[in-house]
């Protein structure tokens, strides 16, 4: 970890090895974020950080009675559902179901049971925190309260980007479940519409933070930041539901085939975990209440855990926070990206990545190929290296590899 104290008005802590490390675009962000007036103390910048819109991927900012929509990110409570099992997981591909291989099956039924992409549900799905929401009265925010009937037809589903459903093995041979999702379209139409309030009341206000800097931010304590919070706050609720409710479809798969197939039918599960990685919370810290904004990043308080993947293909990691307060209890949420989508297709060859993730026996449901180079292994930084920079903010304490992988 190094610190940058000559770029801002404000220290910035960054869990590189070097400043040669840093890419211009994520600094320059960094240091709009130092010269936050607002801005508690430091900016933490994580092994995995990268450029985002407004704010680093992979960044901390802790503010003082300020809440910033792009500093939370577009898809509010993404995040990460992990299960651990004892099954030995080289079952996958030595059962024979009799029309393929276990693992085949299983990801099949996944893709059939789980929507992917822009894909959303034929139908409503129960959902208790859509139900229970009583949206703030702002006529402001009156064209959000069709995006909660929407809300309904995508729980349960996945997306795309770098949304994924895997199956792993640890180092034991053990298999593991992991669920990549967030808010979906829900979260993006929340953060789009408060940003722009932010920005017509930044304006109205003559706000010291550049327009340009796409930062507009809301006082917490005023009616229009009390409604974001409430609706962010509903958003990161509906994530972990949607993660919840893919994870008990997974998990129900992939239980039901082991039983039937392998004739494995008492599956303890070990550790469990549904975390975000793109939220706002209010915490204490350095002696204040403030508003705490990790998009990219996860809490790492003391013995707390947490999930950090990399590229499909490669390892993901379960680690222990150490509640360091430098980093105001955070760490990586991943290994983050080396390169943009765009620069990784026209680097990679579609064929190319798929070939690869057979050479590793790793099996891929993807319904559209294309652009599955978007994210290739390659794209992405060694998630091995980013664990490495960042020991003294948290323990990992089991490793993964892909056995399979369900991408949007």
């Amino acid at each position: 970890m190094f610190v940058l104290r000559d770029a801002g008005n404000k220290p910035i802590k960054v869990w590189l090895p070097d400043r040669s490390d840093l890419d211009s675009a994520c600094m320059e962000q960094a240091v709009n974020l130092s010269n936050l007036p607002f801005a508690l103390r430091h900016i933490v910048l994580l092994p995995d950080c990268h450029m985002g819109y407004g704010m680093p991927i992979g960044g901390v900012l802790a503010a003082e009675n300020q809440i910033i929509p792009n500093a939370v990110g577009n898809d509010i409570g993404c995040g990460i559902a992990f299960i651990h099992t004892d099954v030995p997981a080289s079952v996958l591909n030595e059962v024979d179901t009799g029309s393929g291989k276990l693992v085949d099956r299983i990801v099949g039924d996944i893709m059939r049971a789980v929507p992917t992409g822009f894909n959303h549900q034929k139908t409503p799905q129960k959902s208790a925190i859509l139900d229970d929401f009583r949206p703030p009265t702002n006529p402001r925010m009156a064209a959000l309260e069709k995006e909660i009937e929407r809300g309904y037809y995508q729980l349960g589903t996945l997306g795309g980007g770098n949304h994924f459903i895997e199956l792993q093995t640890d180092d034991e041979g053990k298999l593991g479940i992991m669920v990549h999702s967030g808010s979906r379209n829900l979260g993006l139409q929340i953060c789009r519409a408060f940003d722009k309030i932010a920005r017509d009341i930044n304006a109205k206000e003559s706000s010291p933070v550049p327009r340009r800097w796409q930062l507009a931010h809301l006082a917490t304590d005023s009616p229009t930041g009390k409604a974001y919070i409430e609706w962010m706050n509903m958003a990161l609720a509906f994530a972990k539901e949607n993660r919840h409710l893919m994870m008990e479809r997974v998990k129900t798969i992939v239980f039901e085939h082991l039983s039937k197939y392998a004739k494995i039918d008492d599956i303890p599960i070990g550790i469990e975990i549904n975390a975000h990685h793109n939220y706002a919370a209010l915490e204490n810290h350095y002696g204040k209440d403030v508003w705490v904004h990790r998009k990219g990043a996860i809490r790492a308080r003391q013995d707390e855990y947490g999930i950090i993947p990399g590229a499909m293909g490669s390892y993901s990691y379960i680690v222990k926070g150490k509640g360091n307060p430098k980093s105001f209890h955070s760490c990586s949420h991943g290994a983050g990206r080396a390169m943009s989508r765009k620069e990784a297709l026209r680097r990679f060859d579609a064929q190319e990545v798929v070939e690869d993730l057979k050479a590793q026996n790793v099996t891929l449901g993807k319904r559209r190929r294309r652009d599955v180079a978007e994210e290739a292994r390659w794209a992405y930084k060694d998630v091995n290296e980013v664990i490495e920079q960042q020991l003294d903010l948290m323990e990992p304490v089991l490793r993964l590899r892909t056995a399979a992988v369900v991408k949007g």
